[in-house]
């Protein structure tokens, strides 16, 4: 916690309202989790949910949702991702801010930027009580955009949630089953499945192919099966069918699929960079993404090396431990307490 904050007061009830987006098809992963960790708060926190209106496209929707959140009562008010201009309507003595990563900044240019910038960011983060990243390495990346703003930033990781639970199996040496998790640009499809062409492997992905990509597990004979949109009893079960899980993302603000292999009791293959390692503490092997051998090599390894999956699951299961929703909450509640007692 950060040192501006003074000792909490004793409170018997306190009143929480995690602000949420309006929830759109395929965009609900930040809901999944704060819903999570609703779940495991402790008895003196009452947290409830208020969800914008409107779609978080253009001025005038954005500014109904400004309205909506500004007429909720609460002891505190938590933004929880990905709707930050909600901020501008709140009260700032009782706001907590979430900023999960800062992709939009590093895509956009110009005037684009600069609106993005203070209205998703340092206009947000000035008018917020206290802000939460979700890794260090988000925290260092707002610091470049922010600069000495990203001071007032705690990070409090992602959960990994508790639908996800070890679930062994016996490794198929003959022909594994590795785990992709997305298929836009940044997750790095292409070079995965250029590195599991000719390691007898199939690929299991979720999340749908273009063409493109289709074409290329054909021209590499790669046998792939893509599930989709997937429902979170379908996600826990693509887990739980695979031989181990290869994350080798480009950038990630956190990297929570390493999380739920390792709760699952898979091996892991992820990446050197971004926020990657911090998730995967030691138990995943690292690679760097741009380099198809790195990644096949380590896929190798793992089919050959028994003594090297189980020491990968062990430390993986370890790891887990300290993103379980009720750590994750307990750290939000603390926030929360703090926040209350000097707003």
């Amino acid at each position: 916690m950060q040192p501006w904050l003074t000792t909490a007061k004793s409170f018997n009830s306190l009143k929480v309202l995690h602000h949420e987006r309006k929830r759109l098809e395929g965009h609900f992963s930040i809901e999944r989790l704060f819903a999570s960790i609703r779940r495991r708060m402790p008895a003196d926190c009452k947290v409830t949910t208020s969800n914008a209106p409107e779609p978080s496209r253009g001025v005038v929707p954005r500014i109904r949702n400004v309205w909506h959140a500004s007429r909720q009562q609460a002891d505190v008010h938590h933004i929880v991702g990905d709707s930050h201009y909600l901020a501008f309507g709140l009260p700032p003595a009782k706001t907590v801010l979430t900023i999960h990563d800062c992709a939009a900044l590093n895509r956009l240019k110009g005037p684009s930027r600069a609106l993005l910038k203070y209205f998703w960011f340092s206009g947000p983060m000035k008018r917020a009580a206290a802000v939460t990243a979700i890794s260090q390495t988000s925290k260092d990346e707002l610091r470049r955009w922010v600069g000495r703003l990203a001071d007032k930033v705690t990070v409090v990781p992602d959960c990994v949630f508790d639908d996800f639970e070890y679930a062994p199996k016996r490794f198929d040496e003959r022909r594994p089953v590795v785990l992709q998790i997305g298929t836009k640009a940044n997750k790095n499809f292409e070079r995965v499945a250029e590195a599991v062409a000719a390691t007898g492997c199939q690929l299991q992905v979720i999340g749908d192919l273009d063409s493109e990509q289709r074409s290329l597990c054909g021209r590499l004979g790669v046998p792939y099966c893509a599930l989709g949109v997937v429902s979170d009893e379908q996600l826990v079960q693509a887990f739980r069918r695979c031989d181990m899980v290869v994350f080798a993302s480009l950038y990630e603000g956190f990297g929570l699929p390493i999380l739920e292999g390792q709760a699952t009791g898979r091996p892991v293959i992820t990446s050197k960079l971004s926020s990657l390692p911090e998730a995967a503490g030691e138990g995943a092997l690292l690679v760097d993404p741009y380099s198809v051998e790195d990644i096949r090599s380590a896929i190798l390894r793992l089919i050959k090396d028994p003594d090297l999956r189980r020491s990968l699951v062990e430390k993986g299961l370890i790891n887990v431990k300290k993103f379980r929703p009720e750590a994750i909450a307990a750290r939000y509640a603390d926030i929360y307490r703090e926040i209350a007692a000097i707003a």
